[in-house]
């Protein structure tokens, strides 16, 4: 059983936000995930993630607000 990575972005300030996401995407292997915790619905970053990924992630929502999102994100193949 692989460990849980957990990103929680909350108290980056927003113009690191992304970038640290996807270094932390960037160091996946395929089939690997991470936990993005956020404090509003990250979904401009899945538009990101799919004009620069696209088909290479997966994207699931595991809570949806009011105060906090939680999303899976994985590799699923090479980009």
């Amino acid at each position: 059983m692989s460990e849980i990575r957990i990103l929680d972005v909350r108290t980056l300030v927003p113009a690191e936000r992304h970038r640290r996401i996807f270094v932390t995407y960037e160091g996946l292997a395929v089939g690997d995930t991470f936990e993005l915790v956020n404090d509003h619905d990250p979904k401009p970053l899945y538009y990101q993630f799919d004009a620069e990924h696209h088909g290479a992630f997966s994207w699931r929502y595991l809570e949806q607000g009011p105060e906090v999102w939680r999303v899976e994100i994985g590799r699923v193949g090479p980009t």
